[in-house]
Formats: C-alpha cells, structure tokens, sequence
C-alpha cells in the first residue's frame, strides 16, 4: 500500500517562511500530479497548489499566488511548497494528495490518495 507522508510543518511568526515536504512511497510518483490542501478549525479543506506530472506546469490559489512556491523532485519521490511571507490566516493542517492521471487540479475530488497532514501555525 502507498503512502504519502507530510514533514516540515511547525510554529513560525508573520513573515516568515517553511517549507513542507510530501514524500511518496509505493506509487508511481513521477507519473501522478501532486497537490497541497489546506485545512483551517470549522473550515473545509482547500486547495493550495499543485503540479502535473514529470515536473510539468503548475497551478496555484490565488492566496498562494506570489508567496508559495510547488515544486517535484522525481528521484526522490518528493513534492515541497515553499511557503515564504506567511501570515496568521495559513495557519491549517496541510496535506499533500495523488492524482493518478498526471493532470493535476484544484479540486479535492481530482485526487485518489492523500497524506495525514502536517500542522502549519503562523503567529502574528
């Protein structure tokens, strides 16, 4: 069974930066498209960014747009986001998720397998 692996999360203040990492075992990474969600208390999980496969184009939120960044490593099986200039409102579990048809999309139902989520708190 695969499986997808989230690290990188943590306590950060306004401004500052990390970077999570997703790393894929058991599947065929290089051909999926990955994505991030995110998951804020009493809010539904959305998306983030993606990128389609063999570190093709990618695809972000307009609240990710200029400050995150996606990003593949296909010989390490790994997909990051480097998130630069976080404000209080990141703040949410982050995910990572598997599309199997390589295409890559904002929406939750794209997306065949998911990661168990890393915490992100930015204080302000």
């Amino acid at each position: 069974q695969g499986q997808l692996v989230e690290s990188g999360g943590g306590l950060v203040q306004a401004g500052g930066s990390l970077r999570l990492s997703c790393a894929a075992s058991g599947h065929p990474f290089r051909s999926y498209a990955m994505g991030w969600f995110r998951q804020a208390p009493g809010k539904e999980r959305e998306f983030v960014a993606a990128i389609r496969r063999f570190g093709g184009s990618t695809l972000y939120a307009d609240s990710a747009k200029g400050r995150f960044t996606i990003s593949r490593d296909n010989a390490k099986n790994t997909v990051y986001l480097q998130m630069n200039s976080l404000k209080p409102e990141d703040t949410a579990v982050y995910y990572c998720a598997a599309d199997i048809t390589g295409v890559g999309s904002t929406l939750r139902v794209a997306y065949n397998y998911w990661g168990q989520g890393t915490q992100v708190t930015v204080s302000s």
